[in-house]
């Protein structure tokens, strides 16, 4: 990706969909010295950080331009299957920075209008509170039992695939016990072995994934009616429809996967 010292790259959201240009069936999001599409009276321009030292910036609008031929609109998560991977990051960055910046307008304590300070920091000329884009984290977990795999499709996806047990972190819990809880409330199986995978930031609107496996202990399946409509074991020869790779659920997944290939070598 090459540019002059001047150029920028533009992440440019109208009611969650993102601005991307599509060359000759290339997609990306558009650089150039000004954003393809103008900046509203009024907006905030946000620094977002860099990629390869092209300098990245965030904005709104509340109008829907219409897109020119080589442009088009796209949810954010859509936009993971055009654009490179760094600019999808730097686009749930950007899509992060936005939500803060429409839901910290005025103080929560007194009500006065904020001022941002630096980039990810707005305070209160009254109170001097101090305010930062919030992180919601919420938990997911791989259950095995034997050669199988706990999935389950919640009443919230849309579609019919299948995917893991997950839920939000509630005050003075650890993550390990909130990885408990959340099994034995929506499914009703206890666990054991409970390992850390890895974390994913998750803007939709603003969160941090925190991925775990662990071992079926014990249990019968019963399901939080409320919010699951479906929860089995599947082996890996007979799995439902599973999420799309943009999710720490299917890293999870082909991670078991990839380990049960393994053992049958």
């Amino acid at each position: 990706m090459r540019a002059s010292a001047k150029e920028t790259l533009w992440f440019i959201f109208h009611e969650g969909e993102l601005f991307i240009t599509n060359e000759n069936g290339m997609h990306a999001v558009p650089c150039g010295m000004r954003p393809p599409i103008e900046i509203p009276q009024g907006a905030n321009v946000h620094a977002i950080g860099e990629i390869g030292g092209i300098p990245c910036k965030a904005f709104s609008t509340n109008q829907r331009p219409p897109c020119h031929e080589s442009g088009q609109w796209t949810g954010l998560r859509e936009s993971y299957d055009y654009i490179d991977l760094k600019l999808y990051k730097m686009a749930g960055k950007a899509a992060q920075i936005l939500y803060w910046d429409r839901n910290s307008r005025y103080c929560p304590a007194c009500g006065t209008p904020t001022v941002q300070t630096t980039p990810i920091c707005k305070q209160c000329p009254q109170c001097k509170q101090e305010y930062y884009p919030p992180i919601s984290t919420a938990i997911i977990v791989l259950v095995r039992k034997g050669g199988s795999i706990l999935l389950v499709h919640a009443r919230n996806f849309k579609g019919t695939f299948h995917g893991l047990v997950a839920g939000f972190l509630e005050t003075g819990e650890t993550l390990e016990e909130c990885v408990q809880r959340e099994v034995m409330e929506e499914t009703g199986l206890t666990i054991k072995n409970i390992r850390y995978f890895g974390s994913q930031p998750w803007p939709y609107p603003s969160g941090l994934m925190v991925g775990f496996t662990a071992d079926y202990a014990g249990g019968e399946i019963k399901l939080q009616e409320d919010e699951l409509t479906a929860g089995a074991f599947y082996t890996k020869d007979r799995l439902p429809e599973i999420p799309k790779r943009l999710s720490m659920a299917r890293q999870l997944i082909d991670g078991w996967l990839k380990e049960q290939e393994e053992k049958n070598r």
